[in-house]
């Protein structure tokens, strides 16, 4: 149960800081950072800091527990 709620924290937080990042014109290095658009609607993001994140806020929910 805790990795279902760990995934809107993960997607928030890479959604801020691939934002911080992306808009800057930097890939941001490991993170890879891109341009993704979904039905005209472009944001920045990142499959490594969404899996990061999403473990990282799932590790802390299990500690909690």
């Amino acid at each position: 149960m805790e990795l279902v709620k760990a995934l809107p924290l993960g997607a928030i937080l890479t959604f801020v800081v691939a934002l911080l990042i992306g808009s800057q014109g930097s890939k941001g290095g490991q993170l890879a950072i891109f341009r993704a658009e979904i039905y005209q609607f472009d944001f920045w993001w990142s499959w490594p800091l969404f899996l990061a994140g999403t473990g990282l806020a799932w590790g802390i929910m299990t500690l909690q527990r």
